[in-house]
């Protein structure tokens, strides 16, 4: 504990935890340790506990307390479901954690004009329910969408499997209203799909990770809900092959909804760890998805049969019902639990190369695993080059945390040789923080640090994030 945490944690006992109260109400601000502690960590494995935490209900509160925040000089950090995996929502400094889960409410779905406005506490998958009851679609899709919210996947610019054909988050994102970092409240874009008055604010929000606002309400783009899906399963006999046809589909001129990609380690540990019956000969696996008209799906998976077929397929399974395309995801879903039987810790990262260096990156993985002697499983969104690169080892044996650190910092300069980024969809918290440099110049980490200081001249707002500061 810093000596500015000490003076702060008794203050918070008195005035700084009193005014909290008188905003937001007593029975919304908690200091109570077991509180705390739910409060310290995220889907990393890494916690910081806070000095208090607390529940504002609107955007006011929120405003009088970042304004008190800065008054006080005491660190804020913006949560929602806390499910991300680089410590972007931790509280590195101690201070105050602030929940946005009483703001909670879909505000209204405009169907005339495909738009909604939600609250940031709204959980990702029931927001996409409460649209497809009236015939309308919010394409991203992040693993988390069980329980994430609307306000951290804009936090964070979350993407899915569906971004191959349908983009990531900031594509959906028309306008917000947002607390500064000095508490105003302001409001960004609008309900538009036009609109270039002034510098663009709006994106400039998403994927800041809670560094430059709080969000309170988001202004959400729609699409029409597509009638059908088609899925299909096709295992190859090469990471090669299975990305031949990932460039071969769409250069066929099609754009599948999902084309998600499992390598020779993943299928082997799903194989293992469940039972589950995939070929031997099997390499890798495509999870091929195709949506739109129910009369054009059958063509379009025909077509992508035809177009794979001389790339070294072994098996293709056709989802003819929707209980035979849940088994077919069901594959998928089996990943993450399997993984556990490797080894107990993993570091996942989220490396993104061009589509077409997909098979040179997971060989580069390959020689990076036998280098360190530690398992690294590949799996993730073929279509649009993001990898999630699953480094396991048990922390409890000497020297294995070494090699990971040694063996992720290879990764993220292999994908930067390669093109590609450190993060498709993850973001950098604190865990890649440290790396920040090797994709980023100095100009542009300089600017990207000018940007920060002038919203936020106190540094209040999720201190340490993105650029260490």
């Amino acid at each position: 504990m810093t000596k500015d945490q000490g003076q702060r944690t008794a203050l918070m006992q008195q005035h700084i935890l009193s005014t909290l109260q008188e905003i937001v109400g007593k029975d919304q601000v908690t200091t109570e340790r077991a509180d705390l502690i739910c409060y310290s960590y995220d889907a990393t494995q890494q916690k910081f506990l806070p000095e208090a935490v607390v529940f504002p209900a609107n955007a006011e509160q929120i405003s009088l307390i970042i304004k008190l925040a800065n008054a006080e000089k005491v660190p804020v950090f913006p949560r929602g479901a806390g499910s991300g995996f680089t410590g972007g929502s931790l509280p590195t400094q101690g201070g105050i954690v602030l929940v946005t889960s009483r703001l909670d409410k879909i505000l209204r779905i405009d169907s005339d004009n495909l738009v909604a406005e939600v609250q940031p506490g709204v959980v990702t998958e029931q927001f996409q329910q409460a649209v497809e009851k009236v015939g309308l679609f919010y394409p991203p899709d992040p693993a988390s969408l069980k329980f994430s919210t609307l306000g951290g996947n804009v936090a964070e610019c979350a993407g899915g499997p569906r971004c191959v054909k349908y983009g990531v988050t900031k594509d959906y994102i028309l306008g917000l209203e947002l607390v500064t970092p000095q508490g105003d409240i302001i409001r960004t874009g609008g309900e538009t799909m036009k609109g270039v008055v002034g510098y663009d604010l709006t994106k400039l929000m998403c994927g800041s990770e809670g560094t430059l606002g709080v969000i309170t309400k988001i202004i959400i783009k729609l699409l029409p809900l597509p009638e059908g899906r088609k899925t299909m399963l096709v295992l190859f006999d090469s990471i090669d092959g299975a990305a031949q046809a990932v460039s071969a589909i769409i250069g066929g001129k099609i754009i599948p909804a999902t084309l998600e990609f499992m390598d020779a380690t993943t299928i082997d540990c799903v194989r293992k760890a469940t039972g589950l019956q995939l070929p031997e000969a099997a390499k890798a696996v495509l999870i091929i998805e195709v949506d739109g008209e129910r009369e054009m799906l059958e063509r379009q998976a025909k077509k992508i049969l035809e177009i794979v077929e001389p790339l070294g397929v072994v098996e293709t399974r056709v989802a003819n019902t929707p209980a035979e395309s849940e088994d077919i995801w069901k594959v998928r879903r089996l990943v993450s639990p399997s993984l556990r039987k490797v080894n107990p810790d993993k570091f996942n990262e989220d490396i993104c190369v061009p589509r077409s260096k997909v098979p040179d990156m997971i060989r580069a993985v390959e020689a990076i695993a036998q280098k360190h002697a530690i398992p690294i499983v590949n799996f993730g969104h073929a279509g649009d080059g993001n990898i999630h690169v699953n480094v396991m080892i048990d922390k409890k044996v000497p020297g294995q945390q070494e090699k990971a650190d040694q063996a992720i910092e290879e990764i993220f300069a292999a994908a930067l040789k390669l093109g590609g980024t450190m993060s498709g969809e993850h973001g950098v918290g604190i865990t890649k923080a440290p790396y920040i440099a090797m994709e980023l110049d100095p100009a542009a980490v300089a600017y990207m640090k000018a940007i920060k200081k002038a919203l936020d001249p106190n540094n209040i707002l999720n201190p340490g994030k993105i650029l260490l500061d």
